[in-house]
């Protein structure tokens, strides 16, 4: 059974912990309007339903069904990177990633499955055998894997659960990141930062290649007005050396 747009807008107003008042005031609407379109009492114009999704951040993708709900048309698409109309931002990522070298950097989507990479993370990746069309998620998948990989690996699967589960909320509890969060937490053990780690500005990741140790933190980023389903699940992970032996290792591999 298809949910109504009263049950769509009220999970995502739980979702957000805001209350009928709180989105009233915040999208100039009045709370006994917000609690009608709730119970099913009063339908909402196509202009409504934008504006409340936009004023409880609803993703992209879901406001179409918000909107299919509510008897109109979906608004939003999701084009490929190839498409002509997306050559700009194509050529963005690829200037951002290239630009990156000799650190690594890769393109993501909403399930971190790996949409691009630049050269370093080409070379890094590509010695656990993950590559472009791969989930991130991966490596964890395997915790003996991963316990080889990742020297500090119960800083790195704590914080990783942390991640997870705050991209599901955002995303309305998404099953798969939340089934990911439970897989490593379950493997992994559920953690607590101990007091080393909390005096540190930022904790990285520590690498075992080989005998080549290696630390890096990362900065994620996406685009701030992206309308195209696709482009707004898209984030790209820069990572950057942590110490001066991971920045001399880096440049010397990219020489």
């Amino acid at each position: 059974m298809k949910a109504t747009y009263g049950t769509l807008l009220k999970e995502w107003r739980e979702t957000r912990r805001i209350s009928q008042l709180g989105l009233s005031l915040s999208a100039n609407v009045s709370s006994r309007h917000i609690s009608f379109l709730e119970t099913g009492r009063s339908r909402p114009s196509r202009d409504m339903v934008l504006n409340l999704a936009e004023n409880l951040e609803v993703p992209r993708g879901t406001r179409n069904t918000m909107l299919q709900a509510a008897g109109f048309a979906p608004a939003y698409q999701a084009r490929d990177l190839l498409d002509d109309d997306m050559a700009m931002v194509g050529d963005a990522l690829n200037w951002v990633l290239s630009r990156h070298d000799p650190y690594p950097a890769i393109v993501l989507d909403r399930h971190w499955q790996i949409v691009n990479l630049n050269k370093c993370a080409t070379l890094l990746l590509g010695g656990a055998g993950i590559g472009i069309g791969d989930s991130l998620l991966a490596i964890s998948d395997d915790a003996e894997l991963f316990k080889s990989l990742v020297e500090n690996w119960q800083e790195v699967a704590h914080h990783m659960v942390h991640r997870l589960r705050t991209e599901a909320q955002y995303w309305g509890e998404d099953e798969f990141l939340t089934e990911c969060a439970n897989t490593l937490e379950h493997k992994f053990g559920r953690a607590s930062p101990n007091a080393d780690s909390i005096s540190k500005p930022i904790v990285p990741t520590v690498y075992r290649v080989g005998e080549t140790r290696l630390s890096l933190f990362s900065t994620l980023s996406q685009f701030s007005t992206a309308e195209d389903i696709a482009l707004a699940d898209l984030k790209i992970e820069h990572m950057f050396p942590a110490d001066e032996e991971t920045r001399a290792f880096l440049t010397s591999m990219a020489g």
